[in-house]
């Protein structure tokens, strides 16, 4: 599973036009409501975000075109984030509800799962829902509010689908830690904390009830400052040529770093084992400057730590080996890059990744990596 989720990245990281630079899209009718915030159901007051038993989507969910500006004007000063937060959260609705359309509670327990598994699965599918009404009212009306793509993901069974749930759950608390610190106004930054900590009860549920793993991560999660490095990972379950043409650059700005991973055959991501990194698209591989000295950055809890690769006689194609520090607690998660300078302090500084090492359950943890 872990060489089909990679292999996914292959040509799947989208590089869409921004608005000014295409023709004016047709507004869809049914979309356009959308810009009244008092439209509709609204999140913390009606039960559909919680309560909600069917298979069709939910409001937003069941409108997927974009919503276009309203009103000529400046875009608001964080509509930048919270665009590129609307657009990941199309793709976390959209697997969850792909996962409420196959499965049904039978599928769940015929797989070992408790029997609440499938009607969990459909609250969270109803959480991201809401979700997706509160990030378009973030949005000013001056700017776009994304719509949705079209996704595909690497599940074949219960099973699947449920190790994938823990893999985006923790993908998406880890860059909510960094994306949080880039709005301007205070109340989006607290408007995301609420989110993150929402997202944590999801990660909370799948590790304890369904792996049976201890959920907790130690005293902090994993702080990594870079988001949008971690939002391009969603790319690829981007079906290529999907996204709406109103839609802006995902994630924006968008460094386009080569992807990596743990090698196939990976025996262990705990600290103190060594990992070979592959750069997982051959087209798209690091470019490493002679005489230039590069690192291996392991973000962990509120901290990170480098360590010295050798990248001298690298030719595209090769692995990258390092060991990952061993004095970090097996919690939690670690998140690994390379870079030009110790730990990484600005965003290009990173050269390639990064790549998510879930350490609980291991399991899980190596198959994802």
């Amino acid at each position: 599973m872990r060489t089909f989720i990679h292999s996914m990245h292959l040509g799947s990281c989208l590089a869409m036009l921004p608005l000014s630079a295409i023709a004016a899209p047709t507004p869809d009718p049914e979309a356009q409501k959308l810009a009244d915030p008092t439209y509709g159901p609204i999140p913390g007051q009606s039960t559909l975000f919680s309560d909600y038993k069917g298979k069709a989507p939910p409001f937003p969910g069941n409108i997927t075109a974009p919503i276009l500006p309203t009103v000529s004007g400046d875009p608001g000063p964080d509509d930048q984030v919270w665009q590129n937060l609307l657009a990941a959260e199309w793709a976390i609705f959209s697997f969850y509800q792909q996962g409420v359309e196959a499965f049904n509670a039978s599928s769940f327990v015929a797989a070992g799962f408790p029997s609440t598994t499938y009607d969990r699965i459909t609250e969270i599918r109803n959480n991201e829902a809401g979700h997706l009404r509160i990030f378009q009212n973030q949005i000013s009306n001056t700017s776009v509010k994304p719509g949705a793509c079209k996704y595909e993901y690497p599940f074949v069974d219960a099973t699947s689908f449920l190790a994938l749930t823990t893999y985006l759950e923790v993908a998406s608390m880890a860059f909510l830690t960094g994306l949080v610190q880039e709005p301007k106004s205070e109340a989006a930054r607290g408007a995301m904390v609420a989110i993150a900590t929402v997202e944590s009860r999801h990660e909370t549920w799948s590790l304890l009830d369904v792996w049976g793993a201890n959920p907790f991560s130690g005293p902090s999660d994993t702080i990594f400052p870079y988001a949008n490095e971690i939002l391009d990972l969603t790319n690829a379950f981007i079906v290529p040529g999907s996204c709406p043409s109103a839609n802006p650059e995902y994630p924006s700005p968008n460094q386009h770093l080569p992807a990596m991973s743990a090698a196939t055959g990976t025996k262990s991501i705990a600290p103190g084992s060594e990992v070979s990194f592959n750069f997982t698209n051959a087209a798209d591989q690091p470019k490493f400057d002679d005489g230039k000295s590069y690192y291996a950055v392991f973000f962990h809890a509120v901290g990170n730590t480098s360590v010295s690769v050798d990248v001298s006689e690298w030719t595209a194609g090769d692995f990258v080996n390092v060991t990952i520090p061993a004095e970090f607690e097996t919690k939690g998660i670690i998140i690994a890059v390379l870079a030009d300078c110790p730990g990484a302090p600005e965003l290009d500084t990173v050269v390639a990744g990064p790549s998510i090492l879930l350490q609980q359950p291991a399991p899980i943890g190596l198959l994802l990596a």
